[in-house]
């Protein structure tokens, strides 16, 4: 790829400093700005954060199993910007941290008899599943379940933390995430996803009424709080920016990917449509940034090295929407080919040079499964 000059950290540090000294509506362009009178709103506070920022992706999934209070607690030592949550509900109505529904693969629920009858084959957005899911378990239940590793034969190390912590709920998260603030003296950022929503509204268990809730309860809804809401479905956003005014993103899959509240209500566009100046002007009308997959940043060629950058970095800031791709992962099986290195798929490759790829392609800030390694890369990119 070419590369491009240094001076782009640079304009990154004078756009942190704009949004400090300017206001944030003036600098994020008409569509945002326009929004800020209703559902939209500026995003303020994001001046607060280093560019690019580093999101520990279901805390440092890298090292412990996902989403569970112990790889949240390691993201934040570690020095990540901002924790990543997934939410879904139980039966009884609780948000609680997975980032499935599917709870086979990251808790021991197969060894608890039980449960044995909770086993069940259920369509989630199209795919057929057969497991257990947490909409067929009460709170006080999966509490007596613990959490494991997602992918052990790739992280087999990750394993050794296998039954150490239970499946934490948002509340204890946003208790936790309270008390850590308070210790170090400045917020804990938190990037917070609703799952599947579309599928939980159907059973009677949305989850944006009691994620506002809770997000009220802790004072977390206002345009200034130290936390993003993000989905793979707009129009969970959209409803979010109906009920608080905490910044949101939309997540984007690959291009020819259709939302899931898309398809249910007969929406034809794709996230190629979402990506067009068009579709990013109708986003900053009730978001403030975007969560794309790193290949539609840069593309990868045939032979699974990085092409040329698209032009979506720059038609998203000209929208005035932030840019968070996702996830940067330090083994050579989630890298591009031209940054493996070895034979072996679970060794660690040059993740800094596939860093350094996409930070020079201007995003604001990164998901990261090793945490450690991003900020390590953004360093030389922090003004």
């Amino acid at each position: 790829m070419t590369e491009t000059e240094r001076g782009r950290p640079g304009r990154r540090a004078v756009l942190g400093a704009a949004m400090a000294g300017a206001g944030t509506a003036g600098l994020l362009g008409a569509g945002t700005a326009r929004a800020a009178g209703g559902p939209g709103r500026p995003g303020g506070g994001r001046d607060r954060l280093p560019t690019p920022t580093v999101v520990a992706h279901r805390g440092a999934s890298g090292y412990r199993p996902e989403h569970t209070l112990g790889s949240y607690q390691l993201g934040l030592d570690l020095g990540a910007d901002i924790i990543e949550q997934d939410l879904v509900p139980t039966r009884d109505g609780h948000l609680v941290c997975r980032h499935e529904n599917d709870i086979t693969g990251t808790t021991d629920v197969a060894d608890h008899p039980e449960f044995a009858d909770r086993r069940a084959t259920k369509s989630i957005d199209g795919v057929e599943l057969t497991g257990w899911f947490t909409e067929d378990f009460t709170l006080a239940e999966l509490k007596t379940l613990r959490a494991t590793e997602r992918i052990p034969e790739q992280r087999p190390h990750n394993t050794l933390y296998d039954g150490r912590w239970t499946v934490p709920t948002f509340d204890e998260v946003l208790e936790w995430a309270a008390e850590r603030g308070r210790e170090r003296g400045r917020p804990v950022w938190l990037y917070t996803e609703t799952k599947h929503p579309s599928y939980f509204r159907s059973l009677g268990l949305g989850l944006e009424e009691p994620l506002a809730r809770l997000l009220r309860r802790h004072r977390l809804h206002r345009a200034n709080a130290p936390i993003f809401l993000q989905s793979f479905e707009p129009t969970s956003v959209q409803r979010l920016a109906e009920l608080v005014d905490t910044p949101g993103v939309v997540l984007l899959g690959a291009a020819d990917d259709r939302p899931w509240d898309f398809v249910e209500s007969g929406d034809p566009r794709t996230v190629a449509d979402l990506v067009t100046p068009e579709g990013l002007a109708e986003i900053a009308g009730y978001a403030h940034g975007l969560g794309p997959t790193l290949d539609l940043v840069i593309p990868r060629a045939d032979d699974g090295s990085l092409a040329e950058p698209s032009s979506l970095v720059a038609d998203a800031h000209r929208a005035g929407l932030l840019v968070h791709p996702y996830t940067l992962r330090n083994e050579n099986a989630f890298l591009p080919a031209d940054f493996q290195r070895g034979t072996d798929p679970n060794g660690y490759g040059d993740v800094f040079g596939a860093a350094r790829a996409y930070f020079e392609a201007g995003v604001d800030g990164i998901f990261a499964d090793h945490p450690d390694t991003a900020l390590l890369a953004a360093e030389d990119f922090r003004g």
